[in-house]
């Protein structure tokens, strides 16, 4: 973060030793200072076209928090689905600047899926569901929400990509139409093999992400006994037939080479995939524009990328 708000923020956990109840401890404390308005002067400031508020969707046993973006434009209007990163740490507030910056200016609904962070109870394929059943939700309920449930995209950053792409995925196996998938710095991978592509141990301790937290991720993500396959795109069986995709990758980031690999896998396929890179970006970099100039081209280049898909 920055002097504004680097004393708010809890000390790096050792990851190894990381108890449940630290974690809890950590993820809200963190999780305060992302969604504080100090934090602004990293995460940007929201586009004013576009109102702001908190709703729950009922799902199937649970309820989720999600953060709606609203532009002016009367609908019904175009959806885009997005997920946040972290994965056991994170919250919709982060990703504010990009969310309201699109909505106002595709213009289209945004919904930031709120789900459930990883811990020591809870799996990857718990916020997988969350993703997908909030997608089906809205598209279901679409004159709830005033959307056009022909013109839906899914957006997704880091872990969020990895629900995203998942959820492309899930999307064409149920027969839902997704105009589009944008995934940005993806992680698709966690098997075993996640870790070993030279991406990981070129950057493995950048001021974004580091090794130690990517295993601590893996931990979480797929308990003993649990096929990791299911949780990584990287391994779908079929990609063919998935909506078109944006995979934006920053190069100095120790997942850069999982992004890459995807975006070769869904053109193997016959899926249209563009692979961007931004030179010299960090992992998480579209969240923080206030320190990292990359963020606004590929904020440029997402919003051209869905309005090409969801109006063109």
């Amino acid at each position: 973060m920055s002097d504004i708000t680097i004393a708010e923020r809890p000390s790096e956990p050792d990851w190894p030793t990381l108890t449940a109840a630290e974690l809890i401890a950590y993820r809200d404390a963190e999780n305060r200072v992302r969604a504080s308005a100090a934090a602004r002067a990293i995460t940007g400031e929201p586009d004013s076209g576009a109102a702001i508020e908190w709703r729950r969707v009922a799902l199937p046993g649970r309820e989720l928090p999600v953060r709606v973006y609203r532009p002016a434009a009367g609908g019904p209007l175009p959806l885009v689905l997005h997920v946040h990163g972290g994965a056991f740490v994170g919250t919709a507030a982060q990703s504010d600047w990009v969310n309201s910056h699109l909505a106002a200016h595709l213009p289209a609904l945004v919904v930031s899926v709120e789900h459930r962070l990883l811990d020591f109870a809870t799996p990857l394929s718990a916020a997988a569901d969350d993703g997908w059943d909030v997608l089906g939700h809205v598209v279901g309920h679409a004159t709830e929400w005033d959307v056009d449930p022909a013109r839906t995209a899914v957006f997704g950053e880091s872990c969020g990509a990895l629900i995203s792409a998942l959820a492309a995925i899930r999307a064409r196996r149920a027969g839902l139409p997704l105009r589009a998938q944008v995934l940005v710095n993806p992680a698709v991978d966690v098997t075993p093999a996640a870790l070993g592509h030279e991406s990981m141990s070129r950057f493995a301790h950048t001021p974004t992400l580091t090794m130690p937290q990517l295993r601590f991720f893996q931990r979480l993500a797929v308990p003993d006994g649990s096929d990791p396959r299911v949780l990584s795109p990287l391994h779908a069986g079929d990609l063919n037939g998935l909506a078109p995709a944006l995979v934006v990758v920053p190069t100095h980031d120790p997942l850069a080479d999982h992004g890459r690999r995807y975006a070769d896998r869904l053109q193997a396929a016959g899926t249209p995939a563009r692979l961007s890179e931004y030179p010299e970006a960090g992992h998480a970099f579209l969240s923080m524009p206030g320190v990292a100039p990359q963020a606004a081209p590929a904020r440029a280049e997402i919003l051209e990328f869905l309005r090409e898909a969801l109006h063109g």
